[in-house]
């Protein structure tokens, strides 16, 4: 509840965001324009078409999310983030279309000169207000985009910057202009055109894939296959999709784990999954995972034992007391030997089972067989999602593993011995 409110909060502060730059933006609209008619100046009339072309895409961010702050309802259950991204590609046709317009007038003034007797002191004002102004937007609309990862406001931050250099080839060609060098007017009208064109396809194109719930983000979703890999109890990652709602994300994946693992593990094993992901990466909103059971045949198993000699080795009485341990690699037909861990806690007198397991998980353990277990290790095991089987002391490993094969091996339910026990003479 909380995290969803959080959302909510920094929908909210975007929106101020993109409304306060919108005010603003629309000020050097009425300025340029208004002073542009005044002064006959059609480049900074142009440069003010072009303020406005960016005022419609400021004014569909604030207003996308405003829609996407609004709660979730019976009939969108899952929110109204993609309103941003609807508005901002309707805005996108219509700047296109601005753009269009500007070119054919850019074409005219190329060929029709008309020049001014009077010092453009005005525009020349108005031009160096707009840098400053685009200046103070563009940081604030970073740094807030930035913050709620709104995808429409670091769009504007970027058309914010591109302003600047704008107004600057702008107030060049206004004194150019007056100094009554030919073809300066039409040919700066035809780059803002061409600015504002690309502001409109940029605008349409992504937010037209994002509709479409395009891959935008292959990178994350490498990233996060990687991440939920390392949780153990985890046999594979397939399927991640990572889909752009507004400013936030969806996740959808589909996990594989142990085919023995409970219900309530495998929900358990979802809920790990889902919180390290939120944990990690910011502007996720939801998270799906889907749990299936591995069809890989392959698992490692550890077996504590009395002596090294291969498949031979004989399985000592306790887990935490025996001296070495052997990891076997086990599928239907053959088995691996893929390691020998030597028992270094033999000296200490607590919790000797609970250290070999901290050494030895990085195995990624599915079985463990033993003929007794204590209490702390036996539940540290079972967190981390391995089986435990029962076997008799004295046996060799290839008759453990022909025992597993033959499912002749009662599963350990409960721990052999209790915690005290665990605590002094065992673990």
């Amino acid at each position: 509840m909380e995290n969803r409110e959080n959302k909510i909060n920094q929908l909210i502060h975007g929106q101020r965001t993109a409304s306060i730059a919108t005010l603003v933006t629309l000020f050097l609209v009425v300025m340029k324009i208004g002073i542009g008619h005044l002064f006959d100046s059609k480049i900074l009339i142009a440069d003010g078409f072009h303020s406005a072309a960016d005022l419609l895409a400021i004014f569909a961010s604030a207003f996308g999310l405003w829609l996407a702050s609004k709660k979730k309802s019976i009939k969108f259950p899952y929110g109204l983030y993609k309103a941003e991204t609807l508005v901002t590609f309707i805005i996108g046709g219509l700047i296109l279309w601005a753009g269009i317009e500007m070119f054919k007038e850019g074409w005219h003034k190329l060929f029709y000169f008309r020049y001014s007797l009077q010092f453009p002191l005005l525009p020349i004002c108005a031009t160096i207000v707009s840098i400053i102004a685009a200046y103070f937007i563009a940081s604030k609309e970073k740094s807030v985009g930035t913050l709620i990862n709104s995808q429409s406001l670091l769009a504007n931050a970027n058309e914010s910057l591109l302003d600047i250099f704008t107004s600057a080839i702008v107030l060049v060609g206004i004194l150019l202009a007056y100094l009554r060098i030919p073809y300066v007017e039409g040919s700066i009208i035809l780059l803002i055109s061409f600015l504002i064109f690309k502001l409109g396809l940029k605008n349409l194109w992504t937010s037209f894939l994002a509709l479409m719930d395009a891959n935008l983000e292959p990178n994350l979703q490498s990233e996060i296959e990687v991440e939920i890999n390392k949780i153990y109890g985890v046999k594979g990652v397939s399927e991640v999709r990572v889909r752009q709602s507004g400013p936030f994300k969806m996740i959808e994946c589909k996990i594989a784990t142990s085919p023995t693992l409970p219900l309530y593990r495998a929900h358990e094993l979802a809920n790990k999954a889902e919180d390290q992901i939120i944990k990690n990466y910011k502007h996720i909103e939801s998270v799906f995972i889907h749990v299936e059971p591995a069809t890989e045949k392959t698992v490692s198993a550890i077996i504590p034992v009395k002596d090294i000699n291969g498949l031979n080795s004989k399985v000592h009485g306790h887990f935490g007391r025996a001296p070495y341990y052997i990891i076997v690699r086990l599928d239907d037909t053959k088995a691996e030997i893929e390691d020998f861990y030597y028992n270094e806690f033999l000296d200490e007198k607590k919790h000797i089972g609970i250290k070999v397991i901290k050494a030895v998980i990085t195995y990624k353990l599915d079985l463990l067989f033993t003929s007794q277990i204590g209490e702390i290790s036996f539940y540290m095991l079972k967190d981390n999602f391995v089986d435990i089987y029962k076997v008799k002391e004295g046996f060799s490993v290839s008759d453990v593993i022909e025992g597993y094969r033959n499912k002749q091996l009662e599963p350990i339910i409960a721990p052999t011995h209790p915690l005290e026990e665990s605590e002094s003479t065992r673990s």
